[in-house]
């Protein structure tokens, strides 16, 4: 599909409806694990970069990733068996 370009990305999810004060802490203390230089030379290594932040930043890339998928699906014409 013309104009199109595949990447990938990772987060970390928590069930529905946890309280916002432990979703809070979860990104405060991955974002510190985050920081650390070792972690970081790790990911590096991997061929991964980091782009991280805020917890509820997920939830818009995997919006913007479904209606992009969901569109090159359509396109290409691919049914579910």
């Amino acid at each position: 599909m013309p104009g199109y370009e595949a990447s990938g990305f990772a987060g970390i999810g928590a069930p529905r409806n946890t309280p916002a004060e432990i979703i809070a802490m979860l990104n405060k203390e991955l974002n510190a694990g985050l920081a650390d230089s070792k972690i970081k030379a790790r990911i590096v290594e991997a061929g991964r970069h980091g782009a991280w932040g805020l917890a509820c930043g997920i939830r818009g890339i995997i919006s913007e990733a479904t209606k992009k998928w969901a569109r090159v699906i359509k396109f290409a014409g691919v049914k579910a068996d």
